[in-house]
């Protein structure tokens, strides 16, 4: 930004920015972060935070802002930067989003699953009354930084829980993609998604999973920022896993509900003639491969039974259950 610039580089005031940083994430790279303003001359705040599911909340929104407010940021010239997973992106959009009616943000994804969904797109939100992100806007950042070596400390469960989102554009959109997480997925959890050179038979299946994850999520997202429409492939594993997360918590993770969601309606769409028994086995096997959960006991029929009810109250009474008609289409 050349005013920023200009504002630097005559010396009449300091670059400042604020940063709110999951907790996990501070004791692993906090000191990266702090080195990295010292060197750069920016007057900086750190604020970690425990941000999980759990603490997804309006409570932790108005903390964010209490110290904001305290820091005296300049809205225009000062983003907000967020470094977490998906929770602590979220949580901060909201913040920023509300702080004197839209302060700019800044997304740093640190996991699989936040890196190739939370990073993407426009939404913001926190849980309300046990239900998940109940409250919520369309806020899109200024900016989103991906940086895989993040991905590189966390443990290898979190990274089959991001395996679940891109399974799902995979199964919606591209063939490509389901096939290299069929011939690539072990190799992706073993090496938790990082670059690796001298294997030239996975040519890089990091970068291009990622790369097609993302690239099919914004095709989707883009021209339906708002959610206008409601025909909605992204929606996919979406219907029944809202509730079930919130219901079993903190026994799934938000990628693994997902999963259960998608490996259901894979099922749904077998009976109803839309796929066929070979490409369900081939989906349900391609999930196992990438160790993701393919059910779960707190998946009773009066959940699912709810969780359609209230999807449909959420959809003003029409239903949409986006559901693949082959591998990579639906």
């Amino acid at each position: 930004d050349p005013q920023q610039l200009e504002l630097v580089t005559s010396g009449k005031r300091k670059l400042r920015r604020f940063i709110v940083i999951d907790e996990v994430v501070d004791k692993l790279y906090g000191s990266k972060v702090r080195e990295y303003f010292e060197e750069n001359n920016v007057q900086y705040k750190i604020l970690a935070l425990p941000t999980t599911e759990e603490t997804k909340s309006m409570d932790l929104v108005l903390n964010i802002l209490q110290e904001v407010q305290n820091f005296s940021i300049d809205r225009r010239t000062e983003p907000i930067i967020a470094i977490g997973g998906g929770v602590c992106l979220d949580i901060v959009g909201l913040a920023a989003s509300l702080y004197r009616r839209r302060t700019p943000y800044i997304r740093v994804p640190t996991t699989l699953l936040s890196y190739v969904d939370a990073s993407v797109g426009a939404k913001n939100g926190v849980n309300f009354l046990q239900c998940k992100n109940k409250l919520g806007g369309y806020t899109p950042p200024v900016a989103s930084f991906l940086d895989r070596s993040f991905i590189q400390s966390i443990p290898r469960r979190h990274i089959s829980n991001g395996l679940g989102e891109i399974l799902k554009m995979a199964l919606m959109k591209h063939k490509g993609l389901f096939d290299l997480l069929k011939s690539h997925g072990k190799y992706l959890l073993d090496t938790k998604f990082q670059s690796c050179s001298g294997s030239a038979d996975h040519r890089d299946a990091a970068l291009q999973t990622t790369r097609i994850a993302i690239e099919t999520m914004l095709e989707e997202l883009a021209p339906n920022l708002w959610e206008d429409d409601l025909d909605r492939l992204v929606d996919f594993g979406h219907l029944i896993s809202p509730e079930l997360e919130m219901r079993v918590l903190p026994s799934l993770m938000h990628g693994e509900a997902v999963n259960i969601d998608m490996a259901f309606m894979t099922y749904v769409a077998h009976v109803r003639g839309l796929i066929t028994a070979e490409e369900k086995e081939q989906i349900i096997q391609c999930m196992k491969g990438l160790e993701l959960p393919v059910w779960h006991g707190g998946c009773s029929w009066p959940l699912i039974k709810r969780a359609l009810m209230e999807r449909l109250k959420h959809s003003g009474g029409q239903p949409r259950m986006p559901l693949p008609t082959g591998l990579g289409v639906a």
